[in-house]
């Protein structure tokens, strides 16, 4: 079968197409045929180095990827029978191997892909729908009636957020550049900030639940716009001791959380995927010859929503 692996942690170029052998399942394993793949961040985190390096890069050879839509081929577990339409984000964090043709998954961690969608719009709503779902519901209890402040509400993570939200009965404010503004009104949030414009030691302790998928300076602004009692969870840094001290001085709960795969809330963003209670949004398409340009466009901060990589 056909897979990217990872030669050496670097740029782009360090991707490489080769063949190997298709992976054996084990029990409780499916054999999907991938139909499409959803890339993130940490993909290209990952491939310099960073983000999951650590913990993949004993195998070879290493292949990248977490977020996968496909076709059971094989199963050896009585959740899935052959021909079954999937998806799911696959052992993470650890190796998902999502960069192939075929993928050996634990099927504790796929769910079946409602028809209402396409493979590609199955692929994208794995990690960054997980991240919003264990961020605000696992995590964030986030109740009906609450405030919820979305940073980069135009993001893979947070585009998905918002509809999260709003299905929870939240009051959503989003976050964005002034260019994303309309696609983020869309979501249905019930104000806009501009990021750029915004002198946040003007705004109000107001929100119940904040979260924050920029890090940095985003993490300092969130604490000063929660309310005491309130929550901010952050995605891309976490929050270092003197933040944590500082929200904690003010009654404020403020932690990091790392998205981990879940058959059961899979199941979960199916069903609402199948509602239409949330839909993903992708801005482009790119083909599997095409993974350098997708880690690309991934890198380059400008994407609205989600890329995807179709295989077959």
């Amino acid at each position: 079968m056909k897979v990217i692996i990872l030669k050496t942690p670097g740029d782009v170029d360090q991707l490489e197409y080769t063949e190997v052998q298709i992976p054996e399942i084990s029990s409780d394993e499916v054999l999907v045929k991938v139909k499409a793949i959803s890339i993130n961040p940490v993909d290209a985190k990952t491939r310099k180095g960073e983000g999951m390096f650590a913990l993949m890069k004993k195998d070879s050879p290493l292949i990248l990827g977490w977020d996968i839509s496909g076709i059971v081929e094989k199963s050896n577990s009585s959740d899935f029978k052959d021909g079954d339409e999937v998806f799911g984000m696959i052992n993470f964090p650890g190796n998902g191997n999502a960069y192939a043709e075929y993928v050996a998954a634990p099927a504790s961690q796929l769910a079946l892909k409602p028809k209402n969608i396409t493979f590609e719009e199955a692929a994208v709503s794995t990690l960054a729908a997980l991240t919003a779902w264990q961020a605000l519901v696992v995590n964030g209890k986030v109740q009906k009636g609450q405030n919820v402040l979305i940073h980069a509400a135009s993001g893979g993570v947070g585009h998905f957020a918002v509809q999260l939200a709003k299905y929870l009965g939240a009051t959503v404010t989003g976050t964005s550049s002034e260019k994303n503004k309309d696609f983020v009104l869309s979501l249905g949030v019930d104000h806009y900030i501009d990021y750029h414009n915004c002198d946040w030691s003007q705004q109000k302790p107001e929100y119940d639940f904040v979260l924050d998928t920029v890090g940095g300076d985003n993490i300092d602004h969130s604490i000063e716009v929660t309310k005491s009692g309130g929550t901010i969870i952050s995605i891309p840094t976490g929050l270092n001791e003197e933040i944590t001290e500082k929200a904690k001085s003010k009654g404020i709960n403020g932690y990091f959380i790392l998205v981990k795969s879940n058959g059961e809330h899979m199941k979960a963003i199916a069903s609402l995927l199948k509602s239409g209670a949330i839909k993903p949004h992708i801005s482009k398409i790119f083909s599997f010859n095409e993974m350098k340009e997708a880690h690309l466009q991934l890198e380059s901060g400008r994407t609205v929503g989600k890329v995807v990589v179709v295989i077959s």
